[in-house]
């Protein structure tokens, strides 16, 4: 998979950490092979990424967005992906975000 797409919200609590579980499964039970994989998620700093291993970034936010929209933390998300092999983040949502970064 050449790129790492994030999936990023703000979070701190217990009750995020076991939304962040609930979301990374549904997505996980969602996401077509052909779009990639989850790969994860990282929870700390104030915020919690899930990560998906992708040839498809946009595709693959799309069936997020299918998958996940339902849930209320949605309207929250941040996302973007970078090359697997790189650093530099290329915003996907929202439109308006110029930076992201994980912690």
């Amino acid at each position: 998979m050449r790129y790492i797409l994030v999936l990023q919200w703000a979070g701190e609590s217990e009750a995020d950490y076991e939304a962040l579980i609930a979301m990374e499964d549904a997505l996980e039970g969602a996401l077509p092979d052909v779009h990639g994989f989850v790969d994860g998620h990282d929870f700390g700093s104030g915020e919690m990424n899930i990560f998906v291993h992708t040839d498809r970034p946009l595709e693959a936010f799309g069936e997020a967005m299918a998958s996940l929209s339902a849930d209320p933390r949605w309207a929250d998300v941040r996302a973007a992906y970078r090359p697997a092999e790189g650093d530099s983040y290329v915003v996907v949502w929202p439109e308006t975000l110029k930076e992201f970064s994980v912690s």
